[in-house]
């Protein structure tokens, strides 16, 4: 006898299943056409869904292009408000880095070829994931005394969201190792209250 519970979690996983179908069609699609030239009927016939479930899953067109961007946005801010104790805003940023790398999937590149074809839709993206570092300001103003508006967690912050979307856009060539170095040098010329900070633990 299958359980509610056994059910509730198949039906996720085909909802799971149907969300990514929808992703993967239209990534290639916008890879393949461009994001103007592809329709929400075109998504649909290729995931092999109708265009209302399409809207159901992702309202907009640029909701949809922005999913995986937006996800990865959202992730970043987490690991910088509820990081390990003990770590600084660095720490907390370098092993976020590291864990996105090393899990990038196919669909990820997809997606990555899509910016490509798309720069309109990268700029909103990259401009999305600044918004997320630019709160880091705040966090890094607090651990060097200074005034989050101030010019030197404004410059960490900005360079930061540079770094992120670099390494995130091209992981194949990403040194984190040199980019966090910079990072820390730059943040220590400009932060001089901030305490030193060793490579993120576990990373």
């Amino acid at each position: 006898m299958v359980t509610d519970g056994a059910r509730d979690g198949l039906r996720e996983r085909s909802k799971a299943r149907r969300r990514e179908a929808i992703l993967r069609s239209a990534y290639r699609l916008f890879a393949e056409r461009g994001f103007d030239a592809t329709t929400i009927a075109d998504i649909a016939e290729a995931a092999e869904v109708s265009p209302r479930t399409v809207t159901l899953y992702f309202p907009s067109k640029l909701e949809l292009a922005l999913a995986r961007s937006d996800a990865l946005a959202d992730r970043l801010g987490t690991a910088l408000r509820e990081r390990q104790q003990g770590w600084l805003t660095l720490d907390a940023l370098e092993h976020w880095l590291r864990g996105e790398i090393a899990h990038r999937s196919d669909l990820d590149d997809l997606s990555e070829r899509m910016f490509e074809l798309n720069p309109q839709i990268r700029a909103v993206s990259n401009g999305r994931l600044a918004e997320v570092v630019q709160e880091g300001a705040r966090l890094f103003a607090e651990e060097s005394g200074s005034a989050p508006d101030s010019f030197g967690p404004r410059m960490v912050a900005t360079t930061a969201a540079a770094i992120v979307a670099e390494l995130c856009h091209d992981p194949e060539n990403a040194d984190v190792d040199a980019a966090m170095a910079f990072l820390r040098a730059g943040a220590a010329a400009l932060l001089p209250a901030s305490p030193g900070s060793e490579a993120a633990p576990g990373a």
